[in-house]
């Protein structure tokens, strides 16, 4: 009976030895970022890396996880950070990136710092008396997947002409923190007939579409948009969805937007015909009767849409943004008019001084 006993004590002995000791042997411990610190110069990229450590105290390994972890920037217009790690350096300033995964006991995660400083001596493509850089409109919605939306780069100079259309300045550099998902053309070949600052959606969530300038001094200008295609699945009939796979079939409608970029915003008015030629189906600013401060119609793909700044008491027409066509020469007492050919959503940027 006693050696009976004895038997019994150790298998439950054992029994919780066994148990206390089977503590995680193949889960994520924690996540580690190297290097801790970096430092870049604007336009310049580096990669970090995320190590996981494994299993318990007595055995562990580490395994390179870079990536299978999501990581994050908290100043996205410093610096971007893509799902690989690749960051790239944006404006001057300092950030932090993170690396986050779901370990063992929960969610784990491991920072570093990036530091983004102006290299010396400046860099070439600068634009001279800038004062400052905006992006136009601030955000762009769209609902299917390979949608696109047009961002405008519009730059306040302290010398006449006090405000001009930047989108595609060879000194311009657009960039998406999300580029496999929200990807932004750049002009990278100085042509002034390119089409930067346009997003298209391969995928849904909301992204920063950056616009990075340098000025002639090696300040460094920086714009933020928000560009959104937010996941809705379809219920028909009563929801219609948004942004889902299978969302991408051809549009038959494209919208026109237009904006002020000028300074004047007391009397200025932009016209349009409908794609019937039915006139002032756009009719809008502070001195139209009817009407808001931004222009939005919607039209065929592949019109071609003429629009007219009609000549307004104290208004000086300074000019429509890079992507009109067939400008008409400014008179004092004439319209001026340029066309726009739709072949997607488009933003017009039409300057009112």
């Amino acid at each position: 009976m006693f050696a009976r006993r004895c038997v019994s004590g150790l298998l439950l002995l054992c029994l919780g030895s066994a148990l206390v000791g089977c503590s995680n042997p193949s889960g994520l411990d924690s996540v580690q970022v190297t290097p801790a610190t970096q430092s870049l110069t604007l336009g310049q990229t580096a990669q970090f890396t995320a190590v996981g450590t494994y299993g318990n105290a007595k055995h562990p390994s580490t395994q390179n996880i870079t990536g299978g972890v999501s990581w994050t920037s908290t100043t996205p217009s410093v610096a971007t950070v893509s799902s690989s790690g690749l960051v790239t350096a944006v404006s001057t300033g300092t950030t932090t990136i993170t690396a986050s995964a779901q370990a063992f006991n929960g969610p784990t995660s491991s920072s570093a710092t990036l530091v983004v400083t102006t290299p010396s001596g400046g860099g070439g493509g600068s634009v001279p008396n800038l004062v400052s850089l905006t992006i136009i409109p601030s955000t762009i919605t769209v609902s299917n997947l390979q949608d696109t939306g047009q961002f405008l780069a519009i730059g306040t100079y302290s010398v006449a002409p006090f405000v001009r259309d930047l989108t595609n300045s060879p000194a311009m550099t657009w960039i998406s923190s999300t580029p496999s998902v929200f990807p932004v053309n750049t002009n990278t070949s100085g042509s002034l007939g390119a089409t930067a600052g346009i997003v298209t959606a391969y995928g849904n969530g909301s992204g920063n579409i950056i616009a990075r300038v340098m000025g002639s001094d090696g300040g460094i200008q920086t714009a933020t948009a928000t560009f959104n295609c937010p996941l809705v699945l379809p219920n028909p009939p009563s929801t219609p969805g948004s942004c889902y796979p299978g969302s991408q079939a051809p549009a038959l409608l494209a919208t026109l937007t237009v904006y002020n970029e000028g300074l004047n915003t007391t009397n200025w008015l932009v016209t349009a015909p409908s794609a019937t030629g039915t006139p002032n189906v756009l009719h809008c600013g502070p001195g139209s009767t009817s009407g808001g401060s931004v222009c939005v119609a919607t039209y065929p793909i592949g019109t071609a849409v003429t629009l007219t700044a009609p000549a307004q008491a104290g208004v000086a027409f300074g000019g429509w943004s890079y992507n009109c066509t067939n400008i008409g020469t400014p008179t004092a007492a004439g319209p001026n008019t340029c066309t726009v050919k739709l072949t997607t959503n488009d933003t017009v940027g039409a300057i009112f001084n």
